[in-house]
């Protein structure tokens, strides 16, 4: 038997924070930021209005060395490389599913995810609207589990999700394993299993040798 290991990024990847503030920070962009986080945590924006603000605050200054610059200095938890590492040497697989811009997602590849999803944004320098059917929700987060699933010949069944937010609650509730990761009470009371920490190594290793 073979799994597929689901992994969210935005403050489950990255320890206490997400891809949208790592560019904006890139970008002296902070405070402007944590203003649209704000009233995203607290349902003022969907994630396609969220989205579409974000890209036009990064619209006039956002470069490939910005964004370069943002994903190399996040705050990823360590481990990460090995910990997929790992799953593939056990024949399992593993992917990431984020609601953050591909063009931030997508990175990870080279770290060793089989496959990364995230929201479809236009390519940078953003010149053109967000698509707000390529915004990903926390429904589409299941779907693309579903889609994963059928290409590597698995079933929900085989599936971990590791996530720490509202935005990771549908999956969780879509698979019989899940671990919470540095997660609030949306995930944390509903997981299987909780980490806190700043090594994935070590939540993976709840889930690792267990069925």
């Amino acid at each position: 038997m073979t799994k597929l290991h689901l992994f969210d990024m935005d403050g489950t990847l990255l320890y206490g924070s997400a891809a949208a503030v790592e560019i904006s920070r890139q970008l002296g962009l902070d405070r402007e930021m944590a203003e649209l986080e704000r009233s995203f945590a607290a349902g003022e924006l969907t994630p396609a209005r969220f989205a579409q603000l974000a890209a036009d605050l990064w619209a006039a200054e956002l470069t490939e060395p910005h964004l370069a610059a943002a994903f190399d200095n996040a705050p990823w938890l360590a481990g990460i490389r090995e910990v997929w590492a790992d799953i593939r040497s056990r024949g399992e697989r593993c992917a990431v599913i984020s609601l953050s811009p591909d063009f931030f997602v997508e990175r990870l590849l080279s770290w060793g995810a089989d496959a990364a999803h995230g929201s479809r944004w236009p390519v940078v320098p953003i010149r053109q609207p967000v698509e707000p059917a390529g915004i990903l929700t926390s429904a589409a987060k299941v779907r693309i589990a579903d889609e994963l699933c059928v290409q590597y010949g698995l079933t929900r069944a085989d599936c971990v999700a590791y996530g720490d937010s509202m935005s990771d609650t549908d999956l969780f509730a879509a698979v019989p394993a899940s671990v919470a990761v540095n997660a609030d009470h949306h995930v944390r009371d509903v997981a299987s299993y909780a980490y806190v920490g700043r090594d994935l190594r070590e939540a993976y290793e709840l889930v690792r040798t267990r069925g």
